[in-house]
């Protein structure tokens, strides 16, 4: 039976039938199986190969993702990093957003830029630079795309760059770490493989360290599949059964960080100590049409630059916050922020960080599931410090 997103949510890839009749998945804390002889054919032998707990989450991110098969990796670098050696070879080139999050910018110039990968990046909200990318540059092997960006929240066009990806015969891989699959749900808009830091929104407490990918087709997930076997950074099944239990209240929480963002982001507008808001839900966004079009809702993340762009103010800021927590992650039931500059996106060039407008004044935050008023009483009075 085919369930709404909610529904699937809690009910997807898990049988209890299958597991003396556990309501929740049961944790398979095993690294190995017993067979009874020789060559027997067993779903389950060796952890590193498959886990019945990591199974059911890898299926219930398929299902989520609409996708062919699912894969957990120990952390959101993990993940990516499979991605790129199953389909990245030197001498390949791939095409990332410009805005990037931090780490996958370190992970594309400082380990497959030295192996040979031709890493270009392209300022992809306007689909014609995908044209000139991809005429400029031979053996384009990848587009790698990140909607909403980390942490200026910039979209691009999903279907338009797929269709001119894949024309160019260019797999599409995609971060929707900041969407979830419950605001948008990439590999149907053209889109061959989707990652997620389960980190963020889908454990949601702030209490496990995830990587997960979704592959459309079978085809697709073979090399995953290979190069996850060999490499190894698989996720553990006490991380899996988090997850999993974090998945089912995922759209209940989504649904209460998109009203509190919102909300946030409107009053922040209107604080004199802000210079401007990033939030797709603004009809002052730049994309803020394209969000209404490609996604279901507008996400918990609001970025503010400050008037006052320096790290003196974005630190009194950052101390003056009583119930926000400063942290380096995103996406829990708390609201945090985050200092883009010295922490997501530390080892990115100062010139590039500029460049891109990720300045020294620039707060990211993400605005929790608590009582929204709680929520603006803490950064105004922060704010308020600055103005």
């Amino acid at each position: 039976m085919k369930y709404r997103f909610a529904t699937e949510a809690i009910h997807s890839s898990y049988d209890p039938e299958e597991h003396n009749r556990a309501i929740m998945p049961p944790i398979y804390q095993n690294s190995m199986f017993k067979m009874k002889e020789i060559g027997e054919q067993i779903p389950y032998r060796y952890a590193r190969a498959s886990n019945p707990t990591r199974k059911v989450l890898e299926d219930t991110i398929a299902a989520l993702e609409h996708g062919a098969a699912g894969f957990a990796f120990g952390s959101g670098m993990a993940g990516i990093d499979c991605v790129y050696r199953a389909f990245l070879r030197p001498g390949d080139t791939i095409i990332a957003v410009s805005d990037i999050y931090g780490g996958s910018y370190d992970l594309l110039t400082e380990v497959y830029a030295l192996w040979g990968v031709n890493v270009v990046f392209a300022d992809l909200t306007d689909p014609a630079n995908l044209d000139k990318a991809l005429a400029e540059h031979a053996n384009v092997k990848m587009v790698w795309l990140e909607t909403p960006s980390n942490p200026l929240l910039r979209l691009v066009d999903i279907e338009t760059l797929a269709a001119k990806a894949k024309a160019a015969g260019a797999l599409v891989g995609i971060d929707n770490t900041f969407a979830t699959p419950y605001l948008q749900n990439p590999l149907d808009m053209g889109c061959d493989i989707v990652f997620h830091s389960a980190t963020k929104y889908l454990c949601g407490h702030s209490d496990v360290l995830m990587g997960v990918v979704a592959v459309k087709t079978e085809e697709l997930a073979r090399p995953m599949r290979t190069m996850m076997m060999n490499t190894g950074g698989v996720a553990g099944p006490m991380d899996c059964a988090l997850v999993l239990r974090g998945i089912k209240t995922l759209a209940l929480r989504m649904q209460r960080h998109c009203e509190n963002a919102l909300e946030i982001a409107r009053r922040l507008e209107a604080h004199p100590a802000v210079d401007k808001v990033f939030y797709p839900g603004l009809p002052s966004h730049e994309h803020h049409d394209l969000a209404k079009r490609q996604m279901k809702g507008f996400g918990g993340v609001v970025t503010v630059w400050l008037k006052n762009d320096s790290k003196e103010a974005a630190n009194s800021v950052i101390k003056n916050l009583n119930m926000v927590q400063m942290a380096s992650s995103l996406g829990g039931v708390e609201s945090l922020v985050n200092h883009c500059y010295s922490q997501s996106h530390s080892g990115v060039p100062h010139d590039i960080k500029t460049a891109a407008g990720i300045k020294i004044g620039l707060l990211r935050f993400s605005i929790g599931v608590e009582d929204v008023e709680d929520i603006w009483a803490d950064l105004n009075a922060a704010l308020n410090t600055v103005a």
